[in-house]
């Protein structure tokens, strides 16, 4: 299985993105799908999550101004970023966890974007 992301770029404060992330390859089904952020010199850190449900998950410091969603049909996820700040500024990864049959599943992460906000 492949993530593939896609949507970074540099942007001015206060601006939006919106990043994808589709998944390929033997799918029987996704699960929980989300989107983790790893700026210079700090630890990965959970950015979004949502379930096959289609329930949420954000960190504190995102909250109200990034929007999770998912294209089951697609095996895609998106993160709309709006009201970008400098400390924005990170590698985006996303996070898939995917099930091969009805009995397996494993977590992949895809190959992250760059998202750099500028002041």
């Amino acid at each position: 299985v492949q993530l593939q992301a896609s949507g970074g770029g540099l942007v001015q404060a206060g601006g939006s993105l919106r990043l994808s992330c589709a998944a390929s390859g033997t799918i029987f089904g996704i699960y929980t799908m989300g989107w983790y952020r790893q700026a210079p010199g700090k630890q990965r850190e959970l950015v979004a999550t949502v379930s096959r449900g289609g329930t949420t998950h954000y960190a504190d410091s995102v909250k109200g101004r990034f929007t999770i969603s998912r294209d089951n049909a697609n095996n895609t996820v998106y993160l709309q970023m709006n009201s970008l700040k400098p400390e924005d500024t990170a590698v985006y990864y996303c996070n898939a966890d995917v099930s091969h049959t009805p009995f397996s599943e494993q977590n992949y992460w895809g190959q992250g974007t760059l998202v750099t906000v500028s002041s």
